[in-house]
Protein backbone atom coordinates (compact mmCIF):
# COMPACT_ATOMS: atom_id res chain seq x y z
CA UNK A 1 0.00 0.00 0.00
CA UNK A 2 1.28 3.46 -0.89
CA UNK A 3 1.88 5.92 1.90
CA UNK A 4 -0.12 9.16 1.75
CA UNK A 5 2.30 11.85 2.92
CA UNK A 6 0.93 14.84 4.80
CA UNK A 7 1.50 18.05 2.87
CA UNK A 8 2.04 21.27 4.79
CA UNK A 9 -1.06 23.46 4.58
CA UNK A 10 0.99 26.44 3.38
CA UNK A 11 2.16 24.39 0.40
CA UNK A 12 -1.41 23.21 -0.29
CA UNK A 13 -2.68 26.78 -0.34
CA UNK A 14 0.19 27.99 -2.50
CA UNK A 15 -0.48 25.24 -5.05
CA UNK A 16 -4.22 25.96 -5.05
CA UNK A 17 -3.51 29.62 -5.87
CA UNK A 18 -1.04 28.49 -8.55
CA UNK A 19 -3.64 26.22 -10.12
CA UNK A 20 -6.19 29.03 -10.00
CA UNK A 21 -3.79 31.36 -11.82
CA UNK A 22 -3.32 28.81 -14.61
CA UNK A 23 -7.09 28.60 -15.06
CA UNK A 24 -7.37 32.41 -15.16
CA UNK A 25 -4.66 32.62 -17.82
CA UNK A 26 -6.10 29.84 -19.99
CA UNK A 27 -9.65 31.14 -19.63
CA UNK A 28 -8.62 34.61 -20.78
CA UNK A 29 -6.55 33.12 -23.61
CA UNK A 30 -9.41 30.96 -24.92
CA UNK A 31 -11.76 33.94 -24.70
CA UNK A 32 -9.70 35.54 -27.48
CA UNK A 33 -11.18 32.93 -29.86
CA UNK A 34 -14.73 34.21 -29.31
CA UNK A 35 -15.90 35.95 -32.49
CA UNK A 36 -15.35 39.72 -32.44
CA UNK A 37 -13.41 39.63 -29.15
CA UNK A 38 -10.14 40.79 -30.74
CA UNK A 39 -12.01 43.57 -32.57
CA UNK A 40 -13.57 44.72 -29.28
CA UNK A 41 -10.15 44.84 -27.68
CA UNK A 42 -8.53 46.77 -30.55
CA UNK A 43 -11.47 49.19 -30.87
CA UNK A 44 -11.56 49.83 -27.12
CA UNK A 45 -15.10 48.53 -26.67
CA UNK A 46 -14.22 45.66 -24.31
CA UNK A 47 -14.62 45.86 -20.53
CA UNK A 48 -10.98 46.92 -20.18
CA UNK A 49 -11.35 50.03 -22.33
CA UNK A 50 -9.44 52.66 -20.36
CA UNK A 51 -6.15 53.02 -18.51
CA UNK A 52 -8.08 53.10 -15.23
CA UNK A 53 -9.98 49.87 -15.88
CA UNK A 54 -6.76 48.13 -16.95
CA UNK A 55 -5.03 49.40 -13.80
CA UNK A 56 -7.88 48.20 -11.56
CA UNK A 57 -7.86 44.79 -13.28
CA UNK A 58 -4.09 44.63 -12.81
CA UNK A 59 -4.46 45.26 -9.09
CA UNK A 60 -7.23 42.66 -8.75
CA UNK A 61 -5.29 40.02 -10.71
CA UNK A 62 -2.09 40.69 -8.78
CA UNK A 63 -3.79 39.36 -5.64
CA UNK A 64 -3.89 35.66 -6.65
CA UNK A 65 -0.31 35.87 -7.94
CA UNK A 66 0.86 37.40 -4.66
CA UNK A 67 -1.15 34.84 -2.64
CA UNK A 68 1.02 32.07 -4.12
CA UNK A 69 4.02 33.52 -2.29
CA UNK A 70 2.14 35.01 0.67
CA UNK A 71 0.61 31.66 1.57
CA UNK A 72 4.12 30.32 2.11
CA UNK A 73 5.79 33.21 3.91
CA UNK A 74 3.20 35.15 5.92
CA UNK A 75 2.48 34.20 9.53
CA UNK A 76 -0.16 31.43 9.72
CA UNK A 77 -2.86 33.48 11.47
CA UNK A 78 -2.63 36.30 8.92
CA UNK A 79 -2.31 33.84 6.03
CA UNK A 80 -5.39 31.93 7.15
CA UNK A 81 -7.58 35.04 7.07
CA UNK A 82 -6.06 36.42 3.86
CA UNK A 83 -6.79 33.09 2.14
CA UNK A 84 -10.35 33.02 3.45
CA UNK A 85 -11.10 36.65 2.57
CA UNK A 86 -9.47 36.66 -0.88
CA UNK A 87 -10.88 33.21 -1.66
CA UNK A 88 -14.40 34.50 -0.98
CA UNK A 89 -13.75 37.73 -2.91
CA UNK A 90 -12.65 35.75 -5.97
CA UNK A 91 -15.64 33.40 -5.72
CA UNK A 92 -17.85 36.51 -5.91
CA UNK A 93 -15.85 38.02 -8.80
CA UNK A 94 -15.77 34.79 -10.82
CA UNK A 95 -19.48 34.14 -10.19
CA UNK A 96 -20.45 37.64 -11.36
CA UNK A 97 -18.36 37.33 -14.52
CA UNK A 98 -19.75 33.84 -15.22
CA UNK A 99 -23.36 35.03 -14.85
CA UNK A 100 -22.71 37.78 -17.38
CA UNK A 101 -21.10 35.29 -19.82
CA UNK A 102 -24.08 33.10 -20.63
CA UNK A 103 -23.88 32.38 -24.35
CA UNK A 104 -22.95 29.45 -26.57
CA UNK A 105 -19.50 30.91 -27.33
CA UNK A 106 -18.74 31.14 -23.62
CA UNK A 107 -19.54 27.53 -22.63
CA UNK A 108 -15.82 26.79 -22.23
CA UNK A 109 -15.41 30.02 -20.29
CA UNK A 110 -18.24 28.96 -17.98
CA UNK A 111 -16.67 25.51 -17.56
CA UNK A 112 -13.36 27.08 -16.50
CA UNK A 113 -15.22 29.54 -14.26
CA UNK A 114 -16.92 26.61 -12.52
CA UNK A 115 -13.53 25.01 -11.86
CA UNK A 116 -12.15 28.37 -10.68
CA UNK A 117 -15.03 28.62 -8.19
CA UNK A 118 -14.31 25.08 -6.96
CA UNK A 119 -10.61 25.88 -6.51
CA UNK A 120 -11.42 29.16 -4.74
CA UNK A 121 -13.82 27.25 -2.50
CA UNK A 122 -11.02 24.75 -1.84
CA UNK A 123 -8.79 27.64 -0.77
CA UNK A 124 -11.42 28.93 1.65
CA UNK A 125 -12.13 25.44 3.00
CA UNK A 126 -8.44 24.57 3.40
CA UNK A 127 -7.67 27.84 5.18
CA UNK A 128 -10.77 27.59 7.38
CA UNK A 129 -9.74 24.09 8.46
CA UNK A 130 -6.12 25.07 9.18
CA UNK A 131 -4.98 22.82 12.05
CA UNK A 132 -4.87 24.76 15.31
CA UNK A 133 -1.42 23.54 16.33
CA UNK A 134 -0.02 25.17 13.16
CA UNK A 135 -1.50 28.59 13.87
CA UNK A 136 0.47 31.02 15.94
CA UNK A 137 -1.28 33.82 17.78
Amino acid sequence: MLKNENVNIKIKLSFLWTSLMFFYIYNDYFELYVPEKIEQITKGTSVLNSPTSIFVASIVMSIPALMIVSSLFIRPTISKWMNIIFGIVFIIIISSIAVSSLSKWYIGYLFYSFIEILISGGIVWTAWNWPRNNIEA
